[in-house]
């Protein structure tokens, strides 16, 4: 099993870990700071040196209870790894705190939508600096959007903290709206589930990396928007 340090500490750069499992150019560790993707965000990248040996992380993945780093090897290939080693794992920061401000301003985006004209999300993604997101409108329009990008900014600027909660199955479900998604992508089986609260805007189920206030998202800006079906409309963002 895996423990995840990026649930408790996503500012976290490095951290030290040993091998648990190794198949092939894969490694599983203890622990890790390497966020896996998910919910719409990309798999953090980044590095791990072992024995000396300095190794991309081009892939990340959670399979069952484990985190699985994909290693590139250099010109001579990948050194031997045995399970015991210890490993210094640094992420490609640059990378994961433009997602981390993408994330959070995809919840600012959900949130005021949500607030105000009461569509559900249909779907999303996200790159560093830059995201989509889908929501059940029946139509869609230049004003509209030009007006959901201030709103947006205008929670931006009012610099709201922005708090993850992990809780027991049963008690997160007594939480109004949890679920903004049309579908409920939340598998039966798991018994706690992880909440990230904009405080006073947004609060939903969530498992990903996000900044601890609003104010480090930056200016958003909605470059485009499209119609994908009769009640289905798409809003592309950007930051500054």
């Amino acid at each position: 099993m895996t423990e995840l340090l990026y649930y408790t500490d996503a500012y976290l750069q490095e951290f030290d870990a040993t091998v648990s499992v190794v198949d092939g150019d894969r490694v599983a560790l203890d622990r890790t700071a390497f966020y896996p993707g998910g919910g719409g965000q990309p798999n953090d990248e980044g590095w791990l040196t072992i024995d000396g040996v300095r190794l991309r992380v081009g892939k990340v993945k959670k399979e069952g209870a484990d985190i699985w780093h994909t290693l590139v090897g250099t010109d001579g290939g990948l050194p031997e790894i045995t399970v015991g080693q210890s490993v210094h794992g640094a992420l490609d920061w640059e990378r994961r705190y433009a997602l981390m401000r993408t994330h959070t301003a995809m919840h600012i985006l959900c949130g005021v939508v949500w607030r105000d004209y009461q569509a559900s999300v249909t779907g999303g993604n996200m790159d560093p600096g830059a995201g989509r997101m889908d929501f059940e409108f029946a139509a869609m329009s230049r004003e509209l959007v030009t007006e959901i990008e201030e709103k947006c900014n205008a929670e931006i600027a009012g610099a709201r903290p922005v708090r993850a909660q992990t809780l027991p199955r049963e008690e997160a479900f007594q939480i109004p709206d949890l679920i903004r998604t049309k579908i409920n992508l939340l598998p039966e089986g798991i018994s706690e589930i992880r909440t990230i609260e904009l405080v006073g805007l947004d609060l939903q189920a969530d498992g990903g990396t996000h900044v601890r206030n609003t104010a480090e998202v930056g200016r958003m800006r909605v470059t485009d928007y499209k119609s994908k079906g009769a009640i289905n409309k798409r809003i592309y963002i950007e930051l500054g």
